[in-house]
Formats: C-alpha cells, sequence, structure tokens
C-alpha cells in the first residue's frame, strides 16, 4: 500500500507541478554553469547504492561531503542555491526517485556513500531495511542539527513504528517545518 500511495502522490505532484519545476530548472542553467540536476550517489533500502537527483545548489567541483563538513558552504553556493536549499525546492527533482521506487515520500534520509559512520549505525539498527524517504522522523526531529547518533535512534524508532498514519503526521509535520523554513539548511 505504502508503494501505490508513493507513486499515486508523486504522479499528482509531478503533474501539478510542472511549472513550478520548469522554472527552477530554467533558473538554474540561466544562474550558473553545469547541468540542472546534480545526480547523487545515495545509499539505498539494503545499502544499495543508488543515483539521488537534486537541482544544483553547489557550483561545480564542490566536494561530494555533507555540506556542514565543508568549511566554507557559502561560498559553494551557486547564486540562487541559499534560497533553493531554504525553500527545498531543491528537493522537487527527488519525485522522481519516489516514481521509481528508489525512494518513498517518508523513511530514513538517503546517505551520502561516504556516511560510513551513519551507514554502519544504521545497519546495526536494521534501518537498511526501510526505502529511505523525502523527509522523516529524523528529519522532523531536528534534521542536519542532530548528531547522528540521535538521527539514527529516531530512525529505529520509525522502523518500529511505521504505518499509514505515523507517514501522514510525518508528511504533515514536514510541510509545516517547510513553510517555517525550520531546520533547513542554507
Amino acid at each position: 500500500m505504502k508503494r501505490l500511495f508513493d507513486f499515486f502522490l508523486a504522479t499528482t505532484l509531478l503533474i501539478l507541478l510542472i511549472l513550478p519545476i520548469l522554472l527552477v530548472a530554467a533558473l538554474v542553467m540561466l544562474t550558473s554553469a553545469g547541468s540542472v540536476l546534480y545526480w547523487s550517489d545515495r545509499v539505498g533500502r539494503n545499502n544499495v547504492i543508488f543515483k539521488m537527483p537534486k537541482f544544483r545548489s553547489m557550483r561545480v567541483g564542490t566536494p561530494a561531503v555533507a555540506t556542514h563538513l565543508l568549511a566554507d558552504a557559502q561560498s559553494h553556493l551557486t547564486p540562487i542555491g541559499s534560497f533553493l536549499r531554504k525553500s527545498s525546492l531543491d528537493e522537487l527533482p527527488q519525485l522522481w526517485s519516489i516514481l521509481v521506487g528508489d525512494m518513498s515520500f517518508v523513511g530514513p534520509r538517503p546517505a551520502l556513500f561516504n556516511q560510513h559512520d551513519l551507514i554502519a549505525l544504521r545497519t546495526q539498527k536494521g534501518v537498511h531495511t526501510l526505502v529511505p524517504g523525502l523527509t522523516g522522523w529524523a528529519q522532523v526531529n531536528g534534521r542536519d542539527e542532530l548528531p547522528i547518533p540521535q538521527k539514527v535512534e529516531l530512525d529505529a524508532e520509525y522502523l518500529q513504528r511505521q504505518g499509514f498514519w505515523f507517514d501522514i503526521q510525518i508528511l504533515w509535520m514536514t510541510f509545516l517545518k517547510v513553510i517555517q523554513r525550520d531546520g533547513v539548511s542554507h
């Protein structure tokens, strides 16, 4: 049922958001060199690597590490990169990953391929068996501000509590956080 919900909602949103998606793509293309999309190697279900698209908010050549690990993240942003991140518009291409089944709307955020500590802890807690999500329980409870062990504990709690109504609650909380720009990376 979750996969059917994801497929239906992703298809609906892609249809409804086609004009904003095209507008953002044009803005990315006009304001910086390089491709419109950045395809990031991410860890999916059962620790299988998949390519996750985002609108490119960082300049070409930026190291492939978590943003908080960059010495001066602001210097790597494109002219509209900060806006894309604050508004979460950079995440829109992930609807494609949901449509093809690499991601779900709700689950643990997919780790970067080189976040070995996060991957190891998730595997130890059984979280690696979940399809990663556009949002998740850890996302709505602190996002990037959480230390990795706390993030994994919240992911493990989601593993135990997962269900349709819990997912709806997380989606609603995500919507509110995005509108309020609460905990959004800059």
